[in-house]
């Protein structure tokens, strides 16, 4: 689901009643769990893991700092055509880019249809010319469907975490093939899943020197990862400040913030992720 961490994720909370985050995950559900308050409406897969969290006075604001961090790719693809999700959880992500990227076509893939029966209670738009959710495995989709999106967004983490399938090789590779030639792929992680370290390396045999790091915003163990075709390395400092301060306007998340974090990414080793670790 793109609006998905597991048990320790985001830790920045706006409910009033904050649920304390613990590493070991406690009881596990089959169906999604949505708790409410006079604030928020939040949705969990676990006993303690925050999934997705809608506030009810602006129900299309991002409230969990990892989403805010994902928007990023707007430094590289401020105005995409398509769009791609896999999982919708929520919908944080799915109704952001729907208000405030009114040209582009948004199509979300979730595999659990209770969470989609969730749709209406989050204030989802309803499927219509530029807008669709779609009931499927997200692996599958990725390698059968013919959509060439500009942007993929993937965070399809479930009561277990992530999905082995979701972070496998094999698939970092179907998703560079199904992106645009100059399309961007944006990553959730949490770095205490045990192959954390796999996803990564992963994600930079498949993309090689395009790929970058950022500490996703209020959190402790999120990080968010972009990985693009087309030119290889990073933008710089400068024009990614510059692309921030153009959109500053038009949305309201802090870009400046997000630049800032991924340049801090910058600094991280990669060599220790060489095929023959």
């Amino acid at each position: 689901m793109p609006e998905t961490t597991h048990a320790p994720a985001d830790r920045s909370r706006n409910d009033s009643r904050p649920i304390k985050p613990t590493k070991k995950r406690q009881r596990k559900l089959n169906r999604p769990l949505v708790i409410q308050n006079d604030q928020v409406i939040s949705l969990y897969f676990d006993a303690r893991g925050v999934q997705s969290t809608m506030l009810r006075h602006n129900p299309t604001a991002l409230a969990l700092g990892y989403t805010r961090t994902m928007m990023g790719f707007l430094l590289f693809r401020p105005f995409p055509r398509r769009i791609a999700m896999i999982g919708l959880g929520g919908g944080s992500l799915a109704k952001y880019c729907y208000r405030h990227l009114p040209d582009t076509a948004i199509t979300a893939v979730e595999i659990n249809p209770d969470v989609i029966a969730l749709r209406e209670l989050f204030q989802l738009p309803r499927d219509d010319d530029r807008f669709r959710v779609v009931c499927a495995d997200g692996a599958r989709y990725i390698n059968a469907s013919d959509h060439t999106p500009d942007v993929l967004l993937l965070d399809g983490f479930n009561a277990d975490g992530l999905p082995a399938e979701l972070g496998s090789r094999s698939f970092y590779e179907a998703c560079r093939r199904r992106l645009s030639d100059d399309g961007i792929l944006v990553a959730n992680l949490v770095t205490d899943e045990p192959e954390f370290h796999s996803y990564l390396r992963s994600l930079r045999n498949v993309f090689a020197n395009s790929v970058a790091l950022a500490p996703s915003e209020g959190s402790e163990h999120n990080v968010t990862v972009f990985a693009w075709n087309g030119i290889e390395g990073l933008p710089s400092l400068t024009s990614m400040l510059d692309r921030a301060r153009a959109l500053q306007y038009s949305h309201p998340v802090n870009l400046h913030a997000t630049a800032m974090s991924i340049e801090c990414g910058r600094k991280f080793d990669w060599n220790r992720y060489d095929e023959t670790c």
